[in-house]
């Protein structure tokens, strides 16, 4: 058995042409060098430069929204979206069970509760099925709003991640929003470059968010957007997320509480580069992914995840699934001693101890997964060797 996975490590590191496979590296070439090099030359290296309007433009774009700000990281996206769809102290927000800390620490940085819900086996995402059905059970409806009956607090949102790029089961999950009352904010941090019934993820909710962490598909070494179709809402957030402070020549007046969540102009100057080539990264991510297909092939009891029907993925991560037959770690280990960086998804987080009193529904779908997955190699490759 260790055999073949030695032979797939290898056909891995030949593909690359390295001895040692990384999860996931950004690819720069003269486009980010000429941005950058501006921004120095120039002198417009901080929180104010024509690459960050440019870069906000050219997201909201692609994307197909009216708005798009920049900020400092995929986190303070989602902290700031919350915030402004009036999530508060002791509100509860659906999210799923197994992703990112970030979704979770977002919504405690607002003093609010994560209420965690299962995932569905072909997305990885919220499952609207049993959502429903626990919806049904434990909400109740006072004043327009949905309340947790066994905890008295108000249920103000719903967090979809689109996990590891795969877009979730969104109409769905927007009926069951619509229904009860629930705003809608998409954790669409690694999905840029995913679309769900021919609609690109991030744009079904109210507001979403996005991370270019070095490991995305697209990178600003550090950053984040917020998404938004409302253009008074999207200037709010503008305003918040720069400290809140009024416009003036020389003054220094703030009117609210605000962040200092700006994007830098020289990160921005990178994720210019990097958005031009976001069709071409996305188009070898699908190489890769046959790539993939065929090589797994020669693995028993192992499937490679694709994208659910009715959505195109970008693909962001690859991701085996192992059936009974495998012990995750033992695979995790072996494959890192072979030179190939390979990592298991989140540890759920109502297994961490800051989140372990959580409210959450029947988790079993986590369960039986959060032992079977397994991220390999997914930097874009342009073809086969």
């Amino acid at each position: 058995m260790n055999q073949q996975w030695i032979d797939f490590a290898k056909s891995i590191k030949k593909l690359y042409g390295k001895d040692f496979v990384a999860l996931h590296e950004p690819t720069f070439n003269e486009k980010e060098i000429e941005y950058v090099t501006d921004c120095v030359k120039t002198g417009w290296v901080s929180s104010v430069g024509s690459y960050v309007t440019r870069f906000e433009e050219d997201l909201a774009k692609f994307v197909g929204v009216k708005r798009a700000v920049a900020v400092v990281n995929g986190t303070a996206a989602l902290h700031i979206a919350l915030k402004i769809v009036g999530v508060e102290a002791n509100d509860e927000v659906l999210m799923p069970s197994l992703t990112f800390i970030a979704t979770a620490n977002a919504v405690s940085y607002l003093q609010a509760v994560p209420h965690f819900v299962d995932v569905n086996e072909e997305t990885l995402g919220v499952d609207p099925v049993k959502l429903e059905e626990y919806l049904a059970q434990i909400g109740e409806v006072r004043s327009g709003e949905l309340f947790n009956k066994q905890t008295n607090r108000r249920i103000k949102a719903l967090v979809p991640m689109h996990t590891f790029g795969h877009p979730c089961m969104m109409d769905d999950l927007v009926a069951i929003c619509e229904k009860y009352n629930i705003v809608l904010v998409e954790d669409a941090a690694e999905s840029l470059g995913s679309y769900y019934k021919a609609n690109h993820t991030g744009t079904f909710g109210k507001v979403s968010a996005i991370s270019f962490n070095g490991n995305k598909i697209i990178t600003t070494g550090g950053g984040g957007a917020i998404l938004t179709d409302d253009d008074e809402l999207a200037n709010y957030i503008k305003h918040i997320t720069t400290t809140a402070k009024v416009p003036h020549q020389w003054d220094f007046v703030h009117d609210e509480i605000g962040y200092n969540y700006r994007m830098p102009n020289i990160n921005a100057a990178l994720g210019c580069a990097q958005l031009e080539k976001l069709p071409i990264f996305a188009e070898q991510k699908r190489t890769l992914t046959d790539f993939y297909d065929k090589l797994v092939a020669n693995l028993d009891g192992v499937h490679l995840m694709k994208e659910p029907a009715h959505t195109s993925s970008n693909y962001w991560l690859q991701t085996l699934i192992l059936d009974e037959t495998y012990k995750r770690d033992e695979v995790l280990q072996l494959l890192n001693e072979e030179g190939v960086m390979s990592r298991p998804i989140w540890t759920p987080m109502y297994e961490l101890v800051m989140y372990k009193d959580c409210p959450r529904m029947d988790l079993s779908t986590t369960e039986y997964l959060k032992l079977k997955i397994i991220n390999i190699p997914s930097t874009p490759f342009k073809g086969s060797k």
